[in-house]
């Protein structure tokens, strides 16, 4: 049985009586493919994507070279330095990843274009330069190239939390981590996850099932802007104009007409109520509460998730959103734990007459737990959004475990015995077949040298971090990487995994916000750095580079990342009490290692918070309420005719941990549209379109948000805001919902 409940045989197909049976090798050669086909099968399984979606290629071209490697440590460099510096900026700002594939692709051609290559010197005085410029200049930038050049600067640009670790210890903390410690540090919180992924690739990159659905845009734009049948310059054509139009448009709801964002009938009506009505209005149907309703012309506000992620998945998504809805509302309006006190929508913490919770007064110049002042002070109070964000994470990773065992077992089962019998079905694992593989002890060592380098660090390192606390955070993550992936592989959609480190380093850490960090850190980068390194091998896969290039790559990039402790230690020691000051400037501002900080004080108050005397013990209850919900589904899945609905089809732990965008109604529209209609009733086109139309909306939309960001938005400089007018209100929320002022 597949993630959306179908029954697959054993090769991987759907058994369906409306499967057509045509011979596979059809959909694999795109040259022949005409949009008037009517046999065209619809893309639901991870085999139909392997087989009827992605190209299957392989265009026998080389993947590392000079060019493919200077160009990705020259754009790694440049997106690694460019993040770093946003962090500490009013308006954090970061390259685009499908920004970075496109300049990387002109870089590549152009390079191919204006360098000699070994032909015009061959047979001439100069032959023996031939060589050297077979060295620099390989010919045509092919897609094997374009994709290691990718990774490495993806890998390097994408960069890694502990570097802002390092920054507020030495901002709140006084304490300065050596460069060696920070090296090391980073060493092992990204190469234990990849080590960790390497040794688990035959059961989450290899199977087909396995599909990482939010990379399959980049996989498409690949494949379209190297293999030039008629097929893909169609696509690349409707990309161009997509991307263009969405540049161009995004400019108005995000700068010049912000009302676009966020269009809601019952706000715009509300202009002349009453007090309190404008009050509810806002909590429920404006940006500054639950947004209910609300319509969105801002793709920024949509995102890609929509056309991308499956139909089951985004039912449940939606399902999720009706209820956040639901609880937040009654959690708030019903005063449970005397929530109206408090924002409904906030994640700060609050005391109990509503004023901003001063965390300092509990830990004090040391930052370390203060018992007897936390009793004179009092516990911190939550919103109902807080409230219920922590709940809803309890119940899904409760959720997640059974839901993988139970539900998913079988799909486990038939993995683990591929596994054993070194074979898979997907096509494109066996057209891997003629390279190398990267050896298991290839990544054993990686794991081993992590593991140590980490030792070393706690011994010898100021990370206030017990050796116990450390192997528990590498345990807490390795349990749960398979599980997180599996969800991600299958659906697209994460499980959010710091409530559950940060909870869990509040209880074995001894109330000591910098253990917390670095426990959290540990578990979270284990988590984080496997689902990317899934990821890019999947891509890898599809595209036909060879692993060990792969493998190379992003150890290229990861390590290219240390450039991250550099540029973040020069910031903060020229700007030390810029970036302490609750204001900054409109240069620099330390909001996001302050939220960090404040991150890691709340998780340092676990035990008194989620504790049995605590006010929120019931979040902890979530866990064994997300398993027993999931379980009795699988029970009733054993029952048949137990009604019209597939019981598969639900999946508790995205219910949970979804929380309505800010154009929910957009959405829906939008993925009714794709996932439901255009894949249903025009399977051709949305083979053919669906994923390069996606890529181009997103990718034309986030270049425009990076252009605004560096230009009049603040990210580098004073913010330069558009002049007011109706569609840009002076005064109160851009939504003209302007409740409890």
């Amino acid at each position: 049985m597949d993630i959306e409940g179908n029954t697959v045989s054993a090769d991987g197909a759907r058994d369906s009586a409306s499967k057509i049976a045509i011979r596979k090798e059809t959909f694999l050669s795109w040259e022949a493919d005409d949009p008037a086909r009517e046999d065209c099968p619809i893309i639901t399984t991870g085999s139909d994507v392997s087989h009827y979606l992605v190209d299957l290629r392989d265009d026998g071209g080389t993947a590392l070279t000079f060019r493919s490697i200077f160009i990705g440590i020259v754009f790694g460099c440049l997106g690694a330095s460019i993040r770093t510096i946003t962090v500490f900026k009013p308006t954090p700002i970061d390259a685009p990843s499908l920004f970075l594939l496109l300049i990387i692709c002109a870089s590549g051609l152009a390079w191919s274009k204006l360098l000699p290559q070994r032909s015009s010197v061959e047979g001439t005085r100069f032959t023996v330069l031939a060589p050297v410029l077979g060295f620099l200049n390989t010919g045509e930038f092919r897609i094997k190239e374009h994709v290691i050049a990718t990774f490495i600067a993806l890998t390097a640009s994408s960069g890694n939390v502990m570097a802002q670790t390092f920054a507020v210890q030495r901002i709140y903390y006084n304490t300065q981590v050596d460069v060696a410690t920070a090296i090391l540090v980073t060493f092992s919180t990204t190469f234990f996850g990849y080590g960790l992924c390497g040794l688990l690739r035959s059961l989450t990159v290899y199977p087909s099932e396995m599909v990482y659905w939010a990379n399959l845009n980049m996989v498409t734009l690949f494949q379209s802007l190297h293999f030039g049948t008629r097929s893909h310059r169609k696509r690349m054509r409707l990309f161009w104009f997509a991307f263009v139009g969405m540049f161009i448009w995004e400019m108005f709801p995000s700068y010049i007409f912000p009302l676009l964002s966020s269009i809601n009938i019952f706000c715009l009506a509300s202009q002349h109520a009453s007090e309190s009505i404008q009050n509810v209005f806002t909590n429920i149907f404006g940006t500054a509460g639950l947004g209910l309703l609300n319509v969105s012309l801002d793709w920024e506000s949509i995102t890609l998730a929509p056309m991308t992620f499956p139909l089951i998945p985004q039912l449940n998504i939606w399902v999720g959103c009706a209820l956040s809805y639901a609880v937040v509302s009654a959690f708030y309006y019903c005063n449970v734990w005397n929530l109206r006190n408090f924002p409904i929508l906030s994640t700060e913490i609050f005391y109990p007459n509503g004023s901003i919770y001063n965390l300092s007064a509990v830990f004090g110049n040391t930052y370390q737990l203060n018992e007897t002042a936390l009793e004179e002070v009092g516990l911190p109070h939550l919103a109902s959004s807080n409230v219920w964000y922590n709940i809803s994470n309890s119940l899904a990773i409760g959720g997640l475990l059974a839901h993988s065992l139970l539900i998913w077992g079988p799909y486990l089962r038939d993995a683990v015995r591929d596994v054993h019998a070194v074979t898979h079905a997907d096509p494109h694992w066996k057209a891997m077949q003629r390279y190398k593989e990267v050896s298991f002890w290839w990544h054993l060592c990686l794991l081993s040298l992590s593991l140590v380098s980490g030792l070393l660090v706690i011994i010898f390192g100021k990370t206030n971090l017990s050796w116990y606390a450390y192997l528990v955070a590498l345990l807490l993550g390795s349990f749960m990487t398979p599980i997180f992936q599996l969800i991600y592989a299958h659906t697209g959609i994460s499980i959010p995994t710091s409530f559950l480190t940060s909870m869990v380093g509040g209880m074995i850490t001894d109330g000591h916000p910098v253990s917390n960090l670095y426990f959290a850190g540990w578990s979270n980068n284990i988590i984080g750095q496997s689902l990317t390194y899934a990821g890019n091998f999947k891509i890898a896969q599809f595209t036909k580079v060879p692993p060990q290039a792969a493998f190379f790559a992003q150890l290229l990039g990861s390590s290219i990342g240390i450039i991250h402790i550099f540029v973040s230690a020069s910031i903060v020691s020229s700007h030390d009490n810029i970036l302490k000051s609750n204001n900054g400037t409109d240069i620099w501002s330390g909001q996001a290692l302050q939220g960090l900080n404040d991150q890691a004080m709340i998780g340092s108050l676990t035990k008194v918070l989620y504790g049995p005397e605590g006010p929120y013990a019931f979040v902890l209850v979530g866990l064994l309420i997300g398993t027993a919900l999931t379980t009795l589904q699988w029970l009733f899945t054993k029952w048949p005719g137990v009604g019209l609905v597939n019981l598969n089809n639900i999946i508790f732990p995205i219910i949970f941990v979804s929380f309505p965008p800010p154009g929910t109604i957009s959405c829906i529209v939008i993925g009714t549209i794709s996932q439901f209609w255009l894949r249903k009733y025009h399977p051709v086109w949305f083979r053919k379109y669906n994923y390069i139309l996606g890529g181009a909306l997103d990718g034309g939309a986030k270049c425009m948000i990076f252009i605004l960001s560096a230009s009049v938005f603040g990210a580098f400089g004073a913010p330069i805001p558009f002049p007011n007018w109706i569609g840009n209100p002076a005064n109160g929320n851009y939504d003209y919902c302007n409740g409890n002022t």
